[in-house]
């Protein structure tokens, strides 16, 4: 009983790093996988680094072309953000 109680810190240390911290960042991951395979052509979207622009192609090897101000471009669709993206496609409030 002894050495249960010399681990109980331990075991209630890893219990709070799990549901903190491991927990969240694992159901995000899957969260942002799901949006880029839900992507289909004509979405507007924001990349990472800040880019706008609207999905014009959707290739099986991850990669999309996508159509700013800049002209067409390709980009993988990791590098599109989720929270951005949703950001920009929500109701505007008055």
């Amino acid at each position: 009983m002894e050495s249960l109680q010399n681990f109980a810190p331990l075991i209630l240390m890893f219990l709070v790093v799990y549901l903190f911290m491991i927990r969240p960042q694992m159901k995000r991951a899957k969260q942002e996988k799901q949006f880029a395979s839900d992507l289909k052509v004509g979405d507007k979207i924001v990349t990472k680094s800040g880019l706008h622009g609207k999905v014009l192609q959707l290739h099986d090897d991850g990669t999309c072309i996508i159509e700013s101000g800049a002209g067409k471009m390709k980009f993988e669709r990791s590098a599109l953000s989720m929270e951005l993206s949703k950001k920009l496609n929500e109701p505007k409030k008055k």
